[in-house]
């Protein structure tokens, strides 16, 4: 049975965390929620004492890539249940302004409407400034997509660098033309 570098590394339950196997779906349960995800035919989850390793069932190498990306994305379930995710947005420009209604997040882009963004289901919104959100839930890739979304309403221009970013975005301005 050989896997990948990534699939040899055991992965870490903490306590209050539950990993439940089915026949092709692992479910896990925490403090904040469960998540589950269906894992590929050919790949093996064996559960000891606060671990879980994941392998192969064969030496075909596409068994032995699928065994690493299912060992983070169980990876990614199991700090998701315990600890959650969280993505950073700032607003730069002037006039850029978030503010937070209900669950629905009203933006001001310098547009001529505003922008309205709903929270979908396991995503909460927090607005500490006016030009800062915060983005919380339980789903890694999730949390990853909403903030791609809206940053996609007004992604950073090379030249000013307005726009919404990551807060650990660099953006490298551009310089003007010269006459």
């Amino acid at each position: 049975m050989t896997t990948s570098r990534v699939a040899r590394r055991p992965i870490e339950v903490p306590k209050g965390v539950a990993i439940d196997l089915e026949a092709d779906q692992v479910n896990v349960k925490g403090q904040k929620g469960s998540l589950s995800h269906k894992v590929p035919r050919g790949i093996l989850l064996a559960l000891e004492e606060g671990l879980a390793h994941v392998s192969t069932q064969g030496n075909d190498p596409k068994l032995k890539v699928l065994a690493g990306t299912t060992r983070a994305i169980i990876n990614n379930l199991v700090l998701g249940v315990s600890q959650g995710y969280e993505k950073k947005l700032l607003l730069v420009g002037v006039g850029y302004r978030a503010v937070l209604q209900g669950r629905d997040l009203n933006l001001s882009l310098g547009f001529s409407h505003p922008v309205s963004y709903a929270a979908p289901e396991g995503i909460t919104f927090e607005v500490p400034s006016q030009t800062e959100i915060l983005i919380k839930g339980i789903d890694k890739q999730l949390v990853g997509q909403v903030a791609a979304n809206i940053r996609a309403f007004r992604p950073p221009e090379p030249y000013k660098g307005k726009g919404v970013r990551y807060s650990t975005e660099v953006i490298v301005l551009k310089e003007t033309k010269k006459k």
